[in-house]
Parts: structure tokens; C-alpha cells; sequence
């Protein structure tokens, strides 16, 4: 086991997770449970805004692309009540130009989906970094 993974539940990161694919957040979290990282999944913008007055979170992953309410109204949001909060905006291939747009919006940074895990853990870890 690695230092980031034997973390106390009281260290570990919490990070909310918003995608409406609900596959892909549950393989996600899975994945980032194992690497120390408590994972709040959000299917929807709505859902991800309920979880944000329920609990504190480090930082957020959006999906760009979802039915209900984009990812760029949800980071436009997130970015209003809580203006330190990092948020990294995942795109499907071929949409970095929005992507490039949230940066404008307070994203920290973001990633083409699919994306490798490490390369997202890599990105969380400084998006914490710098925010400390």
C-alpha cells in the first residue's frame, strides 16, 4: 500500500464526482476509493448541488456534457458558493474548445474523457496542492 492509500478516513480527500454516466462515475470512485480519495458521486448538476450544501468537499470533477444542467452552468455555480474549491472539467474528445472555456469560467484544468487515471490523480493532486 502506498502513503495515499492508507490515509485515515479523516485525511482522506473528498471529492465530488458529477457525471451522468452512471457507469463511468461508479467505475471512477471505485478506483479513487482505492487511491485514498472519498468519492461523492453526483448524476446530474442538480443532484451535485444537493451534495454541496450536505458536505464539504477538496474538489470537484464535472463532466462537461450532461443532460440537465452543463457543465459549465454547474462550474459557474460551484465557482460562486464556493470560490476556492478546485474544479477539473472532464470533455468528451473533440470538445476542448468548451473545455478551454471553463477554464475562463474558474476550472483549475481539464481533461479529454477517456482519460487515464493516473493522469486525473495527477491533476487532483496539484489542483490540491495549489490551493494549500
Amino acid at each position: 500500500m502506498t502513503e495515499k492509500e492508507n490515509l485515515t478516513p479523516s485525511t482522506r480527500i473528498k471529492l465530488l464526482l458529477v457525471d451522468d454516466e452512471e457507469g463511468f462515475v461508479n467505475v471512477i470512485a471505485n478506483r479513487m476509493s482505492k487511491r485514498g480519495i472519498d468519492a461523492t458521486k453526483a448524476l446530474s448538476g442538480s443532484d451535485a448541488l444537493k451534495a454541496i450544501r450536505k458536505q464539504d468537499f477538496d474538489l470537484a470533477v464535472v463532466d462537461l456534457k450532461m443532460q440537465e444542467m452543463d457543465g459549465i452552468e454547474l462550474l459557474r455555480i460551484l465557482k460562486k458558493m464556493i470560490p476556492e474549491m478546485p474544479v477539473i472539467v472532464l470533455t468528451g474528445h473533440g470538445s476542448e474548445r468548451a473545455a478551454e472555456d471553463g477554464m475562463e469560467y474558474g476550472a483549475y484544468d481539464y481533461l479529454t474523457k477517456p482519460c487515464e487515471m493516473d493522469e486525473l490523480m495527477e491533476k487532483i493532486h496539484e489542483a490540491l496542492a495549489r490551493g494549500r
